[in-house]
């Protein structure tokens, strides 16, 4: 539990310094934001509510990275998984594990390979969906996954062999969730994700910048 300490102390620390309450809005965060984040809870404990131990739990982080930034997304993480402790009825150890396994790492990992993929990889629509919302997606979840695998015993009834093939599937099925909705908010909502803006991921001479499309 010391290394789970270690890591939510950290990043807890370094967004708030960030201070992540620049990036609200007036009226508030984005309405889609809010119903994915009030939504993160079931995810994180539908092994508990289901009373399957193999079931593995989507995160959601990732695509709350992209809607809010990695810095409000870390501090909003901390409520997910004190409602996720109280629906699954879980041990407060068992909560900060889901809080770090299944929040901070992967969001932390997705923020970075999306730093990486925005660094090195061509500035277009494509590259933005499938490099930020797809394909980073899958990598951040599972290396997560895996980290935690490695990290802690597996439950009983269950093989490493299992986890690691439940791993893999659930970090497809967070990452089309992801994908399918990132595709939606650029073309319809862009000023939804934090993560991106026209003026560089679409050309000079194609439609307005920041959110805004040409007629």
């Amino acid at each position: 539990m010391l290394l789970e300490l270690v890591i939510t102390v950290a990043a807890l620390g370094l967004a708030l310094a960030l201070r992540p309450w620049r990036a609200v809005a007036e009226g508030g965060p984005p309405w889609p934001w809010l119903a994915w984040w009030a939504g993160m809870p079931l995810m994180w404990s539908v092994d508990q509510l289901a009373r399957m131990p193999i079931v593995q739990p989507l995160s959601g982080a990732c695509l709350l990275v992209l809607l809010a930034g990695w810095p409000l997304a870390m501090v909003a993480l901390l409520p997910v998984a004190t409602v996720s402790w109280w629906m699954g009825h879980l041990a407060w150890t068992d909560a900060l594990t889901r809080l770090v396994w299944l929040g901070i790492v992967p969001g932390t990992l997705v923020m970075l390979l999306g730093a990486a993929i925005r660094r090195w990889m061509p500035h277009q629509l494509f590259v933005y969906i499938l490099g930020r919302g797809f394909f980073a997606t899958v990598l951040s979840f599972w290396l997560a996954g895996l980290a935690r695998v490695l990290v802690h015993d597996t439950p009983a009834g269950t093989s490493l062999a299992d986890l690691l093939i439940g791993r893999w599937l659930a970090a497809w099925g967070d990452a089309f969730l992801t994908g399918m909705l990132v595709a939606i908010f650029v073309a319809f909502r862009p000023q939804y994700l934090a993560t991106y803006t026209d003026r560089l991921y679409l050309p000079p001479d194609g439609p307005g910048q920041d959110g805004a499309r040409k007629p």
